[in-house]
């Protein structure tokens, strides 16, 4: 049995499409953090991390700011949740005049698709430019947060394309999964049933709700040092 303890939503969610036996996202989460990490870094990202060293350093030597956080930071966590909530409800939003055509599953199919291509955008856009504000701020408060909002622009510099490359492959999962469970609906006795259809677009929503967490992750990080 796989076990799910301390695995991210969307690698439980991804874990819930393999077929049995496979184990390939299984054995990936259980890799050591540095180890992960150290094959998605190459020399020219180690250069860039030790350039930018002494600049971080810098920042945590200037003199400390007032105790007391400015009303931007304040507003911080209640800019979260209102970005969380909007992009929620793009992702669960459904069209109620739409009917499924049993005779053209291709066709749901490519709607499905473009709806997921749509919503990764939105996300991408929101979260990043939410991400920046949040450095920004950080960046005018105590050292040892300018520092973190830094550090984290450079991880996102250096990781950043390569997390995109691997989100955008999330697609392809959901095209196997939409074809395995169209597949098993084809060779049941009521092969005309599309409940199967309603439980993919949930899969569909979970999926995407699950990299809505994975992408609002650095930013719950920066807000959350607020209070270190």
């Amino acid at each position: 049995m796989r076990s799910n303890f301390n695995r991210p939503a969307l690698v439980r969610q991804l874990a819930g499409f393999l077929p049995e036996g496979a184990h390939a996202l299984a054995d990936a989460s259980r890799q050591d953090l540095a180890e992960r990490l150290g094959q998605w870094l190459n020399v020219a990202d180690a250069i860039t991390l030790s350039s930018a060293h002494p600049s971080i350093a810098a920042l945590g030597a200037r003199a400390a700011q007032p105790p007391t956080r400015a009303p931007a930071a304040e507003a911080l966590p209640a800019e979260l949740e209102r970005v969380r909530a909007t992009l929620t409800r793009s992702i669960t939003a459904r069209d109620p005049k739409h009917r499924p055509d049993p005779n053209d599953l291709d066709t749901e199919f490519a709607l499905f698709h473009q709806r997921h291509q749509d919503q990764q955008r939105r996300m991408e856009m929101s979260v990043d430019a939410l991400r920046e504000h949040v450095r920004q701020t950080l960046a005018k408060g105590a050292p040892r947060l300018a520092q973190l909002a830094a550090l984290d622009a450079v991880m996102d510099q250096m990781l950043g394309g390569r997390e995109q490359r691997l989100l955008a492959g999330l697609p392809a999962h959901l095209k196997a999964r939409f074809k395995a469970l169209r597949q098993a609906a084809a060779a049941s006795d009521t092969p005309d049933d599309l409940r199967w259809l309603q439980g993919f677009e949930a899969e569909l929503e979970q999926t995407l709700l699950a990299e809505l967490e994975h992408r609002l992750q650095p930013v719950v990080g920066l807000i959350e040092s607020l209070d270190a």
